[in-house]
């Protein structure tokens, strides 16, 4: 039966954000046939997941995922990739939709061969914000070894510069394109998944738990990226003040999360991430003390439950149920001590520690950064499906905090419901 009232519908699918859920969208419906243009705002693909040195549930490395969904793209011809690319204006109807993207320039073209010419003979260094901004990298580089696209970048900083016309000139391959400008495109689709992703909530506003003033403190997500073999440190744990092991580390549990001055809902994951953690330093460091400071442990499910029943069996991981109110620091040692009140017994706790691990939360990206979208949001920034309406839709932890497997899942959801949209009915 048709409906009268139905837009003519584009047989394309948008996906904005190429993270596990974007990519997962992507996929789900160009292998059943149906056009996808996937629009990054970084110059690769795979979001926070390629930021992490394990995940659950098997505690694998990144690589393991990513990589077939990666090989599933290449192989695609369905799937167009934007990357360094953003969403300026949309407009249209649901099944008629007129995207505006602005692709920003990489300088570097489908010549590149990953030879790394470029950065070998690049003097200047960046910010790697792919590290967390804890170290640098060339101005020409690579973001990560695995980067799809595996196309070299060439930082805008040193654009117009006596270092940009080296790295051109020692390119063979004619990929370095100094003159390349920003652009914009308009693209016709008929669906628009928003799997935008989250961000770290800013550790620097918590005022009580001494981020940045202190150089022994980290967050989760530094944290993941000091035990990537990747990171900053090749995957050695050390404490940022003298670059040594830790003999005890403290993690503070719902740093932001579940507090009305910051973030007021569970963001999830968090205990699993520091349980997850507890595991990392207690491989490398036998011998080292961690202290979990928390409000509840949540493990949601059978296989996280069991997973936090076997952190609790080693005598090392000291888990105490207590609030993390202040924290201080030792000016000759650069220690770290942490004040709570220990919840079961009542007792005013100190634990002095050589470094200690903010557990900030998820905060979608969508809270700090405007969608050019007729989207709903809730008060903290997540999007809320309006599925009657129909047409665009938020997947993974852009309409909640989920670990990797919950986004997947509902990722598959949701390129479900683009494909219907498209559907004449």
């Amino acid at each position: 039966m048709t409906n009268d009232k139905a837009a003519p519908a584009s047989g394309s699918i948008m996906v904005v954000g190429g993270g596990i859920a974007g990519l997962t969208t992507a996929i789900e419906a160009a292998e059943v046939g149906y056009e996808v243009f996937l629009v990054e705002k970084n110059p690769y693909l795979g979001g926070r997941v390629a930021q992490l040195n394990q995940y659950f549930p098997k505690l694998c490395p990144p690589t393991c995922g990513l990589e077939i969904n990666f090989r599933r793209i290449k192989d695609n011809p369905r799937i167009k990739v934007f990357t360094l690319a953003e969403v300026e204006k949309v407009a249209g109807m649901p099944g008629n939709y007129t995207v505006s993207v602005k692709i920003n320039p990489r300088y570097v073209n489908e010549n590149c061969t990953c030879c790394g010419a470029c950065a070998e003979v690049c003097q200047t260094e960046v910010s790697d914000e792919y590290n967390l901004g804890m170290c640098k990298t060339k101005g020409a580089y690579l973001p990560f070894e695995m980067a799809f696209p595996a196309k070299f970048v060439i930082s805008p900083q040193i654009v117009g510069t006596d270092d940009a016309a080296k790295v051109k000139e020692a390119c063979k391959y004619d990929a370095v394109d100094l003159e390349m400008q920003a652009k914009t495109v308009d693209l016709p689709v008929g669906a628009i998944v928003w799997a935008t992703g989250w961000e770290p909530y800013d550790a620097h506003r918590i005022d009580n738990l001494g981020f940045g003033q202190y150089d022994n403190i980290v967050t989760n997500m530094m944290l993941e990226r000091l035990a990537a073999k990747s990171g900053p440190t090749q995957g050695k744990i050390l404490r940022p003040s003298d670059d040594k092991p830790p003999a005890s580390v403290a993690f503070v549990q719902c740093a932001g999360s579940r507090d009305e001055n910051h973030l007021p809902y569970c963001s999830y994951i968090c205990c699993m991430a520091s349980l997850k953690h507890a595991t990392y330093i207690r491989e490398q460091y036998p011998d080292t003390k961690v202290y979990i400071f928390y409000i509840d442990i949540r493990s949601p499910g059978d296989r996280y439950e069991k997973f936090y029943n076997k952190i609790k069996e080693d005598a090392n991981v000291i888990l105490i149920k207590g609030k993390v109110a202040e924290v201080s620091e030792d000016p000759t040692t650069k220690n770290i001590t942490v004040v709570a009140e220990n919840a079961v017994s009542g007792e005013k706790i100190h634990q002095t520690v050589e470094m200690a691990v903010l557990a900030t939360g998820m905060q979608p990206t969508a809270a700090n950064t405007k969608l050019p979208a007729d989207l709903k949001f809730n008060d903290d920034g997540f999007i809320i499906n309006d599925f009657e309406k129909g047409g665009m839709f938020g997947a993974g932890c852009a309409t909640k905090p989920a670990d990797v497997i919950s986004s997947n899942q509902n990722a598959t959801g949701m390129a479900l419901k683009a494909i219907q949209t498209l559907v004449k009915r």
